[in-house]
Order: structure tokens, then C-alpha cells, then sequence
């Protein structure tokens, strides 16, 4: 199958992540809508921030203010300032389209379409903040080691997507191998991606390291 690489349609404004996840489910009651706001909110202001006067200068307290909110109410929403560049709104969607593949389809065959069709709709709503964010994992060893542990919520829900589909508990150890397996290589490719100065179409790398990975899956 061709990759969903990137196309030129022009680029979205930054509410487009929020359009895709109410898209993505039904529509959330106002109380979410709020939430969903708010770490928006901070997100845009953290990137912000770290744009003009880069990442360590950067304090929770500046990104609260630029927020319009209390420090405390960033740390509910964001653990650790590591967290607010990496945490992504884009689990839900995942999850969405992963469930609508075809059921008949080979796992790998649908992990690829589905991460490589969000890689590409990542970078087309929200192309500088992905490249800063990729370029302060490549800087921060603390920002990689971070981007390691927040990827086990996206290992999650494939896993548990993956198990249902074929008929499996949600512990089973080969759906968990193979889940890890995909995310040590979209780990690799976001770093090849920023070290390379982002030169490369993410989706299109995305889709050629995931098809490597495929020839060990089939028989």
C-alpha cells in the first residue's frame, strides 16, 4: 500500500487538533471541551516560550502566566515540563482509526497505515511544533528518556486493539512484543528524522522503516 505521505493542502490552524479528536469520537460535554482547552493552552504557550528563549529558560511559572493559569493547574494536566512537549492529543484518533482497518487485514499493515497517516497529519497541523519538539529530544537527554516512558500510553492502546482483534488478553506477551517493536522504530525514526536537520518527509520514513520491519513478521 502507498504511504500516506504529506500533501500540499494548505496548512490547518492549530485548533485542527482539537476539530480531528472530537471527529474522532463523540462530541465531548463541556467540562472536556474546557479541559481539552486548557492543555491546548498551555502547549501553544510552552512552545512559545521555548522558541524565544529556549528550553531551560523556559520555568512553569512563565508557561502558567502566558496561560493564564495557576502553576498548579499546569502540573494537573503535566507532570513535569518534559511532559507539555511531549504529550500528544492524537491517542484517540490512533485508536479510531486503528479499530475502522479492516479486520481481515495483517497487524502490521494497519499499525503502518494508521501511524504513518497520523505522522503526516501531525506534521501538516502542527509542523513547527513537531520539529521543536523532535529537536529537543535529539538536545535533552532528560527529553528522550521522557519520550520513552510517554509512549507507553500509545503501546496501550494498540496492544489492546491489537489483542482484541485477534482474539487475545490484553497481557498477552506476543502482541506486547510486537507493539514495542513498532514503537522502538518510531522512536528511531523521529530522532533520524530531527538529527538529519529535518530534511527527510516524516511519513514517507515512517512507512519505509515500518515495511524493514514487516519482513520479520510474515511467514
Amino acid at each position: 500500500m502507498a504511504a500516506s505521505a504529506p500533501d500540499s493542502a494548505p496548512k490547518p490552524s492549530g485548533d485542527r487538533l482539537a476539530e480531528s479528536q472530537q471527529s474522532a469520537s463523540p462530541r465531548p460535554g463541556l467540562r472536556e471541551r474546557k479541559k481539552l482547552k486548557t492543555r491546548l493552552a498551555i502547549r501553544k504557550e510552552t512552545y512559545r516560550l521555548i522558541a524565544e528563549q529556549g528550553y531551560e529558560a523556559t520555568t512553569v511559572e512563565q508557561i502558567a502566566a502566558a496561560a493564564e493559569v495557576s502553576p498548579s493547574t499546569v502540573f494537573r494536566y503535566f507532570p513535569t515540563k518534559e511532559d507539555i512537549v511531549l504529550t500528544e492529543e492524537y491517542d484517540p484518533i490512533v485508536e479510531a482509526q486503528l479499530l475502522a482497518r479492516p479486520v481481515d487485514e495483517h497487524p502490521l499493515d494497519s499499525i503502518r497505515q494508521v501511524i504513518v497517516h497520523s505522522l503526516a497529519s501531525q506534521v501538516r497541523a502542527e509542523q513547527d511544533e513537531v520539529v521543536q519538539r523532535t529537536r529537543l529530544m535529539v538536545e535533552l537527554p532528560a527529553m528522550r528518556a521522557r519520550m520513552t516512558e510517554t509512549m507507553t500510553a500509545t503501546s496501550a492502546v494498540l496492544v489492546r486493539v491489537l489483542a482484541d482483534r485477534a482474539g487475545r488478553p490484553h497481557d498477552d506477551l506476543d502482541v506486547r512484543v510486537r507493539v514495542a517493536a513498532v514503537m522502538g522504530v518510531l522512536r528511531e525514526v523521529l530522532l533520524y528524522w530531527a538529527e538529519r536537520e529535518h530534511r527527510d518527509d516524516l511519513a514517507e520514513l515512517m512507512d519505509a522503516a515500518l515495511r524493514g520491519l514487516d519482513s520479520g513478521w510474515r511467514p
